[in-house]
């Protein structure tokens, strides 16, 4: 057996991802959680520290050695938030980690309180989707019912208007054969002209 075999030397790499859009959407909004939960940890602890200087008067900061992440979130909550992240569209992951990251630097949260943010911005971004697809239903309902109702109103109106097959005579008609109106007994007064 030759090393090449173990080491999978030869085959090609793949280049074209296997993953489904809605995966990679999960992945991106769930590496942008920890790393806002970390970065929120990270803040924590050095406004500790400011307190902790403050206090005492004394910088024992070099002394602690702190966890590389102490704050997980629960598998269920975890869970939770996956499958909300599977109901945002691809075209809105980038909208949903711009407004996560507005959100973050607007309210600087405790750790606890990242995840609790991050799905109000999920809820937020699901409401948005769901408005718009029920503005695109009653927009193509919209447009559907006028186009039939347009076309109902124009058959009808064609069938009984007939201004060819009309039995009064008007002004225009004697105009057009050259002949002199009738004395009309309507209450406009009659105009002629002067030859």
């Amino acid at each position: 057996m030759s090393l090449a075999s173990w080491f999978r030397w030869n085959e090609p790499p793949n280049r074209i991802s296997q993953r489904s859009p809605t995966e990679m959407v999960v992945e991106t909004l769930m590496m942008e959680l920890s790393w806002q939960t970390k970065q929120a940890e990270k803040q924590q602890r050095e406004r500790e520290n400011e307190y902790r200087k403050i206090k005492t008067g004394v910088d024992y900061g070099w002394l602690v050695s702190y966890p590389k992440q102490s704050y997980d979130i629960s598998p269920g909550e975890r869970l939770q938030l996956e499958d909300m992240c599977s109901k945002i569209h691809p075209s809105y992951c980038g909208p949903v980690i711009i407004r996560f990251r507005q959100l973050i630097t607007e309210y600087e949260p405790e750790v606890q309180e990242v995840s609790r943010l991050f799905r109000s911005v999920l809820q937020e971004a699901a409401e948005k989707i769901k408005e718009e697809e029920e503005a695109k239903k009653l927009a193509k309902q919209w447009n559907t019912k006028n186009k039939t109702s347009l076309s109902l109103t124009t058959f009808k109106s064609r069938s009984r208007i007939s201004p060819f097959m009309s039995d009064i005579k008007t002004i225009s008609e004697d105009v057009e054969r050259g002949t002199q109106p009738t004395r009309r007994i309507w209450s406009m007064p009659e105009f002629r002209n002067a030859k």
